[in-house]
């Protein structure tokens, strides 16, 4: 059903693409936008981990550095039957996780100094088996196929606004009203679609790491600590992290436009594994 209502939001975008691409400029219009969008995500696809990495300040480990780390992340790639990830500790308080890499082959898993600190082994299994799903769901495939596709309707809506239509069948309100919510609904569906996939990731984790309640719980602290420490981090990093790191920094209307499902519907559906 999860993968359901993916294919629905990525269809939903496509379908506002082609409509605002048809009164921007035509199939032309369309295909510069895409071409330009496109080409920008490629470069961040292929530079996606060494860039979040930079953006936590985080550094690789070796398994002689953090063996306990690195035995554990080696124990749960067998299970989910993935090669060997990079492994990386970030220097923040807040404890957090988070996955990254272009594909199985090229992956990172990073956990925050705080994590190692916090949780016991069991929560830690559950938190290193939800960013090996990430992994294994070739979720950044997806997030840089959405990334695409919310920057190409975001400069089409912008040459909506300014060349769309042609001389009578000009409307510059129609126009105005595209340049502003055009993108407000492509970053929507964007949301919306990382939202499905914690989900997806919260199940098949459960599935690696054989204990949902170990998710469950850790889920309960990470969510809890991350509203109390703040972590300095981007924010274009953000959705990236196992909980919203910035929550420390802001909440109420806000959290409506949060990546990350609520962590109470999360462990729900993880205790429901376990009924």
């Amino acid at each position: 059903m999860n993968n359901v209502k993916v294919f629905a939001l990525m269809a939903g975008m496509t379908a506002l693409f082609g409509v605002i691409g048809g009164y921007a400029g035509g199939q032309s219009g369309m295909m510069m936008a895409l071409v330009f969008a496109g080409a920008m995500n490629f470069f961040m696809y292929y530079k996606s981990s060494s860039m979040v990495l930079r953006m936590y300040k985080a550094q690789v480990v070796t398994e002689q550095q953090a063996p306990e780390l690195y035995a554990m992340v080696d124990k749960l790639r067998r299970r989910a039957e993935l090669p060997m990830p990079t492994v990386a500790v970030a220097p923040h308080d807040q404890p957090n996780a988070f996955a990254t890499g272009r594909n199985p082959e090229n992956s990172v898993v990073c956990v925050t100094e705080g994590i190692l600190k916090l949780v016991s082994k069991e929560e830690l299994e559950g938190v290193i088996a939800h960013e090996l799903a990430h992994i294994k769901n070739r979720d950044m495939l997806l997030q840089t196929l959405t990334a695409t596709m919310a920057g190409a309707i975001s400069m089409l809506s912008h040459l909506a606004f300014f060349f769309g239509g042609r001389g009578e069948n000009r409307n510059p309100i129609a126009g105005l009203a595209i340049m502003i919510l055009a993108p407000l609904a492509a970053g929507l569906v964007q949301m919306a679609i990382s939202r499905q996939r914690e989900f997806k990731a919260d199940a098949v984790g459960a599935q690696i790491s054989g204990k949902p309640m170990g998710l469950a719980s850790a889920l309960t602290k990470l969510d809890s600590y991350a509203k109390r420490i703040p972590m300095n981090v981007e924010p274009a990093a953000a959705p990236l992290a196992q909980v919203n790191p910035l929550q420390a920094h802001g909440g109420g209307i806000a959290s409506l436009f949060s990546t990350h499902p609520p962590t109470e519907a999360r462990v729900a559906k993880l205790r429901a594994m376990v009924v």
